[in-house]
């Protein structure tokens, strides 16, 4: 088994952990405003419920677009100042909402979305490998999961703050619409769209300060060190493509990042096609963050001690293919509660994932981390096909003669199935993937 080189003693990892959390923080922040923005987006710019997820998509695909770039752009100019880098582009990309709202063009909201997932690429692609090898692998997802519960706790404050700063009045003005002349229309989605000028402004000018800080936090260099055959000159792998865990791994990574974006992102779309009102639902989102949260303090806790990283894997498969199930065959706030319970199989799942995709990766840690930065981008195609999925099935029910509110309210639901195949193949991973070091048969 091996573990990281560690340039620092174990008693000086306390302020990287802290300065690593905050940037987890930031982009928990910056990511899961998304379960707002998808309803706002949606009503200002008149758009279908596949066209509204456009907003996920813009975000994660910069993932995939950026990874490996900022692999190499880290491999440059070192962690510290493409954190730094990150941030600022994460800062311009706010910066764009405001001639976005003038504007009212949804193109440009979404190039602003992009370039800040451009952003959080950077960030992403330095900070998971980083913490998950400042310390031992057998306690990487215990590292992780506090990360864990700075980012959706900023995600549930995210959601919560944008939810009322954007949502608020969403209903009367959708009624409104209704009846208004196409003058009368325009007037009432520029004010609604002008809504999001002050809050971009505060979230760039507080990215760029953070970038400027970032240059001078003290964060040690940690790397990882070649597996134990290795250093004996035994069998040294010489592709990234001689470790087939590795790309199980990243499998296992996309389908969850999908699955954990629809559980966040559509929840509010989803309460508000059941008939919950836009004031009701802005809250939604906050409930599966905070399930999270909470299963992420278990994770500290227990993990390594009293749970292995692969069992909690496991666990979290199963719940996730459970709460499937019963949202699927439920209803009204029963079923939405389901979705927020998602966040209890999910929490655990990101922060296992890297541990047991990484060991024994030596120099090849820090490409195989730009590979599952770019599994992200799962949050840029499922999420889509789920909204897709509701369009399709809503047209079949409204054509077949179901009122439209009920047709809305059932295609939204039974859509869920989309996350059962997703569990299962993070299930398959735990059980056995993870294992497979080789593409011997022996290895199997």
């Amino acid at each position: 088994m091996s573990h990281p080189q560690q340039s620092v003693a174990k008693n000086n990892t306390l302020v990287p952990i802290i300065i690593i959390a905050g940037l987890f923080f930031i982009f928990g922040f910056v990511t899961w405003i998304n379960g707002a923005l998808i309803p706002f987006m949606k009503t200002i710019n008149e758009l279908t419920d596949a066209q509204s997820y456009l907003v996920a998509s813009a975000s994660y695909i910069s993932f995939v677009v950026m990874a490996l770039p900022a692999s190499y752009i880290l491999n440059k100019i070192g962690y510290r100042k493409g954190m730094s880098l990150g941030l600022v582009i994460m800062a311009i990309g706010a910066l764009v909402f405001i001639p976005a709202a003038e504007a009212r063009t949804y193109w440009v909201f979404l190039t602003g979305i992009f370039i800040q997932g451009i952003g959080m690429t950077l960030l992403q692609t330095a900070s998971n490998p980083y913490i998950t090898i400042l310390g031992p692998i057998e306690s990487g997802a215990k590292r992780i999961a506090i990360m864990g519960i700075a980012n959706k706790t900023a995600g549930a404050l995210g959601s919560l703050i944008f939810g009322a700063l954007l949502l608020s009045g969403i209903d009367e003005v959708k009624e409104k619409l209704g009846t208004a002349t196409v003058a009368e229309k325009g007037v009432l989605l520029d004010t609604m769209a002008d809504s999001v000028f002050m809050p971009y402004l505060i979230m760039a000018i507080v990215l760029f300060i953070l970038g400027i800080l970032i240059r001078k936090a003290p964060l040690p260099h940690v790397e990882a060190i070649e597996p134990e055959e290795a250093v004996a000159g035994k069998s040294v792998k010489t592709s990234i493509f001689q470790f087939p865990h590795l790309w199980f791994g990243v499998v296992a990574l996309f389908v969850y990042v999908g699955a954990e974006v629809i559980a966040g992102d559509s929840i509010i779309s989803y309460g508000i096609s059941l008939g919950f009102t836009g004031e009701e639902s802005k809250h939604f989102t906050a409930y599966t963050l905070m399930a999270m949260v909470a299963t992420y303090a278990l994770g500290v806790i227990l993990i390594p001690k009293y749970l292995k990283q692969k069992t909690a894997l496991i666990g979290s498969a199963l719940l996730g293919i459970i709460f499937s199930v019963c949202i699927l065959y439920t209803t009204g706030i029963t079923s939405i509660m389901f979705v927020a319970a998602l966040g209890i199989a999910n929490a655990l799942v990101w922060p296992a994932i890297w541990p047991l995709t990484l060991e024994g990766l030596g120099k090849f840690t820090k490409t195989a981390s730009a590979l599952l930065i770019m599994a992200i981008s799962g949050g840029a195609i499922i999420p889509p096909l789920y909204g897709r999925m509701v369009d399709a099935n809503k047209h079949e029910l409204i054509t077949g003669g179901l009122e439209k509110a009920d047709a809305m309210a059932t295609a939204a639901t039974s859509s869920y199935w989309i996350l059962i195949p997703c569990y299962a193949i993070i299930l398959l991973f735990a059980i056995w993937g993870h294992k497979i070091k080789s593409w011997s048969k022996t290895a199997w």
